[in-house]
């Protein structure tokens, strides 16, 4: 059910059709007439329809000629209703009008990856011109069972490593001095983390899991969070902002960029988590600065129409 229009305020209400004087017209009666009509001034009444909206009424004899449109007024409307099945980026005609954007469906798709690749390039640039930002990373064997093997604190703006060190086990006298530099040198800071994705035991809320608990342990009590904010899940990886500007999906009709599934990284993922962060600082370098490659299936690449040209507020 259409959404009610609700009654316009010190205005006579009429609630049945029956019961609107011949003097007034709403103002698509007004159109209707012959010659045409619009209102000449502002509503006196309105009148109850379809049970919960009111239409406003208009007095006839206030009514005016509509003006009618010139040879060009009407060619440029003729050209517009035209325009509006024409993909404005492949010039392809569709037969439905294609609506706000006016893109195809393959365009449609393009931009929407290609809105994705730039975003993640401004973000890079973001974080990279923020002297606070910092990327905390933890390294680890592969084995996803496997504790954490080292960790290291890189700051993005500079590529300088602020940190490196084992990362102890749990419960121990290093693993505890590991998490007071943690807390010292991200206080106040922009924290990065390398992967919002698998593997779990990469990321830094592993450092904080108590020696009793599985290997797989990845969620810190709110205590924990609140003690250790760099633990708090991250809202910026650098993987995620990858993805993005690589923009890889595993068919060609998803708009959905995703990790390669031959397992293609820029980076490492070693037990080494300085030379890690290193590598994960300069691929946002590479982003920021549009040298990182773009898969060479993206949307935008293979169908020959370019960069999209995208609306920004």
């Amino acid at each position: 059910m259409p959404a009610a229009i609700p009654a316009l305020p010190d205005l006579q209400r009429y609630t049945g059709w029956d019961q609107v004087p011949d003097t007034l017209a709403t103002k698509t009666q007004l159109a209707q007439m012959d010659p045409p009509l619009k209102p000449g001034g502002e509503p006196v009444a309105q009148v109850l329809y379809h049970g919960n909206s009111y239409a406003p009424l208009f007095e006839k004899a206030a009514a005016v000629p509509r003006r009618k449109a010139t040879p060009a007024q009407r060619a440029a409307l003729d050209r517009a209703r035209e325009l509006q099945h024409i993909c404005r980026r492949c010039d392809t005609r569709e037969k439905e009008p294609l609506g706000r954007g006016r893109h195809c469906d393959p365009c449609r798709l393009a931009v929407r990856l290609w809105t994705e690749h730039d975003t993640a390039q401004r973000a890079a640039r973001e974080l990279i011109a923020n002297p606070s930002a910092l990327l905390v990373v933890v390294a680890a064997e592969a084995d996803r069972d496997a504790p954490p093997a080292s960790v290291a604190v890189v700051r993005l703006h500079d590529r300088h490593v602020l940190y490196a060190a084992p990362a102890g086990t749990a419960g121990s006298a290093e693993r505890a001095a590991v998490l007071d530099q943690l807390d010292e040198l991200t206080t106040g800071a922009a924290v990065v983390w390398e992967s919002d994705r698998a593997p779990v035991n990469r990321y830094p809320t592993r450092l904080l899991a108590p020696a009793d608990q599985p290997p797989h342990f990845n969620a810190p009590s709110e205590e924990f969070r609140r003690v250790h904010p760099w633990a708090a899940v991250a809202t910026v990886y650098v993987a995620s902002l990858w993805r993005a500007w690589y923009a890889w999906t595993s068919h060609p009709t998803s708009g959905h960029p995703d990790m390669p599934w031959d397992g293609t990284l820029p980076w490492s993922r070693s037990t080494a988590a300085d030379d890690d962060g290193r590598g994960l600082v300069e691929l946002l370098h590479r982003i920021a600065d549009g040298t990182e490659p773009v898969w060479d299936q993206a949307a935008w690449v293979v169908d020959g129409h370019g960069a999209p040209s995208i609306d920004r507020a």
